[in-house]
C-alpha cells in the first residue's frame, strides 16, 4: 500500500471587508464625534440612538 502526502492546503491570509463601491466620503475619527464625552446620542429616522466609548475603547451603539 502506497502513502502519498498531499501538500498542505493553502490558506488565504485575512482579507478586509471590500469597501462600497461608488463615491462615498471620508471616514468619521471617532475621537472628532465624541470629542471629550464617553456618549453622542445620534438620531436617526425618527429614532434616539446612544454611540458610548468603553474604558476598554470600544464603541457600543444601542437603542
Amino acid at each position: 500500500m502506497t502513502t502519498s502526502s498531499a501538500p498542505p492546503a493553502a490558506t488565504k491570509p485575512s482579507e478586509a471587508p471590500a469597501l462600497p463601491s461608488g463615491p462615498f466620503d471620508a471616514p468619521i475619527r471617532s475621537k472628532d464625534l465624541l470629542k471629550d464625552r464617553a456618549c453622542v446620542f445620534i438620531e436617526h429616522e425618527g429614532m434616539l440612538y446612544a454611540l458610548r466609548t468603553t474604558r476598554a475603547g470600544k464603541l457600543i451603539l444601542t437603542k
